[in-house]
């Protein structure tokens, strides 16, 4: 045993000593802040910040998609433009919702199976003064979609449940805020606000105090609605807008880029 070790000590002696080393260094490399501002650095601001596009997506392969539906689906689709430089959007009429969400589903170039999303927007002054939107996600082709469409008070929307489970409580939603109403929907009842709620929130004319404040009695030993009762005096405040915050980008170009259709003639 001791002759073993000495003829390992005497190997170790004679390997060079430019032999590389097998352990590790304590610290590599430091890292520093790559962001402290230097005269090098430091640069004007000269728009504001806005979300960048995606460079992965292909804007002339969604231009052209775009006009694949506007041909597929002419009675129905009545604008396509791309939004933020990549983001498909097609305007359709409120009568084409159903057949033109069934066609985004069932077709084989399509194949928007998830739902993403669907909310709404209230313009008082327009004619019609909802705009309804929906958004569609493709996992095969990885591509999304946004479909518009508008109504009114008084027109109700066909309801995409028969496509799409997940929509139930999305229009839901959508009546219970904005009270825009969803033909054949299996249960369209209020979602988010209380029993007996009257009025539809994220509406424009809705005030932000609302009609009713809710509080617990202590004699009837339950929650009860009541009137609502102002504790101060109601004061105005003439504060700027909040989309006022960058007045040199007002007057900038939209974001909004039209894809042209061709119509075939009858």
């Amino acid at each position: 045993m001791t002759s073993l070790l000495r003829n390992c000590w005497r190997l170790s002696q004679s390997l060079s000593t430019n032999a590389p080393k097998r352990y590790v260094k304590a610290f590599p490399s430091i890292r520093w802040n790559s962001t402290e501002v230097t005269e090098k650095t430091e640069k004007t601001e000269t728009r504001p910040t806005v979300r960048k596009p995606n460079l992965c997506i292909d804007v002339d392969r969604l231009k052209n998609f775009g006009r694949y539906i506007a041909e597929c689906l002419p009675k129905y689709v009545q604008k396509v433009q791309i939004v933020n430089k990549d983001e498909l959007e097609v305007m359709i009429a409120p009568l084409g919702v159903f057949p033109t969400i069934a066609f985004l589903r069932c077709h084989y170039n399509a194949q928007f199976n998830n739902i993403i999303d669907i909310t709404a927007l209230d313009v008082p002054n327009r004619q019609y003064r909802f705009e309804v939107v929906y958004h569609f996600l493709s996992l095969v082709y990885n591509s999304r979609i946004r479909i518009k469409t508008y109504t009114d008070e008084l027109s109700p929307l066909d309801s995409i449940t028969e496509e799409f489970k997940g929509a139930e409580w999305y229009e839901r939603e959508v009546w219970d805020m904005f009270g825009i109403y969803f033909l054949r929907h299996p249960d369209l009842r209020r979602i988010l606000t209380d029993y007996g709620f009257e009025g539809h929130p994220l509406r424009k004319d809705f005030p932000l105090s609302g009609y009713v404040e809710v509080r617990y009695d202590d004699e009837k030993k339950r929650v009860v609605a009541e009137p609502l009762e102002l504790t101060q005096e109601f004061r105005k405040f003439d504060l700027s807008a909040p989309w006022e915050q960058f007045p040199k980008f007002r007057d900038s170009a939209p974001a909004i880029e039209t894809v042209v259709t061709e119509k075939r003639e009858k």
